[in-house]
């Protein structure tokens, strides 16, 4: 087989994944009875990309409680009948020989809002199926409406809403569980000293503004097997001068490597307007910053689209895999594609048996 570093395998704890082209997870607002059970869409849209050779699929943000939806739609993992529909995507990903993992999130401020392609924009009506929001602080993303700041119990009883989806995550099969810590949602707004403005234990300097990420880690690890990997996704920079920056991400991964984080996925922004460099591959450097910085493997994304550049950086010793979004929801089996274009035989390429006959010669 061609050697290439996006087709190299790793194991990670004790799952072995066949590549590093791993999907990243994409919210589809397509749980349409509005009971946080993944659907047919969901085997179709996973499956499909497990069909096509990413060896990772990792699902959209699943909420751990019903409002830390980010709309009406949204998947969840807060009760055992969730669970139970996850399993069977979780099967068939496991059929197509991809590894699966799922991504658990609260949205915090930015939940209640219409889905994206609803002709309706911004939050829902509590008259129309919304409902009240919870934050660090009553400080508001712009444009929707301030919401609640928490009270240590309400805290406390998310630490272990986390837990309790981590459980759940379990029992369906799930072989990874990435903590959503990023783009602006609930652990990310506890970072950020944009919006956590709390003068209590868990706001202030870094320690405080950290502790409410720590303390889900530390339970999510408890109850998630070690044999698994666990990741956290976290936004490297706010892009905005005063916000969580990149140098702060670096720490938060050494101290969540010590407590069993296995891998950081590296995004960046969503908790406040910015002007963003958006740009192919715009992300990597703060991948790539944070794994020097703190030593913890890193992941890749953001404008990754085109084979050559995926290899060139999965190659690169800081980044241990490359995460595909947008392209992804294009290409289903961009993998195969890659295989192609990186002069791998065919016959080694990722093909399910049955579309062997449509491969590139």
């Amino acid at each position: 087989m061609t050697s290439t570093a996006l087709f190299e395998p790793i194991t990670l704890r004790d799952v072995a994944v066949p590549n590093r082209i791993w999907l990243a997870p994409m919210c589809q607002y397509s749980c349409f009875a509005g009971d946080g059970v993944p659907t047919d869409w969901h085997l179709t849209h996973l499956g499909a990309r497990a069909a096509g050779g990413f060896g990772l699929i990792l699902t959209e943000a699943a909420a751990v409680v019903p409002e830390g939806r980010i709309s009406a739609h949204d998947a969840g993992l807060w009760n055992d009948d969730q669970a139970a529909a996850w399993r069977r995507i979780v099967d068939f990903v496991h059929s197509q020989g991809s590894v699966i993992g799922t991504q658990l999130a609260h949205a915090g401020r930015k939940a209640s809002t219409y889905a994206p392609f609803d002709d309706r924009s911004g939050a829902i009506p509590l008259d129309d199926g919304g409902w009240t929001t919870f934050g660090p602080s009553d400080v508001a993303f712009e444009g929707l409406p301030a919401p609640t700041a928490m009270t240590t119990e309400q805290i406390a009883a998310v630490v272990d809403a986390f837990a309790q989806a981590a459980r759940r995550a379990d029992d369906a099969g799930f072989d990874v569980v990435e903590i959503h810590a990023a783009h602006g949602y609930l652990l990310h707004q506890f970072l950020s000293p944009f919006s956590n403005r709390r003068t209590d234990a868990y706001g202030g300097d870094f320690d405080g503004r950290t502790r409410l990420t720590l303390e889900v880690v530390d339970a999510v690890r408890a109850v998630w097997p070690s044999s698994k990997p666990l990741f956290i996704r976290v936004s490297g920079t706010e892009w905005t001068e005063g916000g969580w920056d990149v140098e702060e991400s670096a720490r938060l991964a050494s101290l969540l490597a010590a407590r069993g984080v296995d891998l950081v996925d590296v995004s960046s922004g969503g908790n406040v307007l910015a002007d963003i460099p958006v740009g192919p591959g715009y992300q990597v450097d703060l991948a790539r910053s944070i794994h020097r910085q703190s030593g913890v493997p890193t992941a890749a994304v953001g404008l990754i689209t085109e084979p050559d550049q995926a290899e060139k950086v999965a190659g690169d010793d800081d980044i241990t895999a490359v995460f595909f979004g947008r392209v992804a929801l294009r290409e289903p089996s961009w993998p195969l594609r890659a295989a192609h274009e990186l002069g791998i035989d065919r016959r080694q390429a990722p093909y399910p048996p049955q579309y062997q006959r449509g491969s590139w010669h």
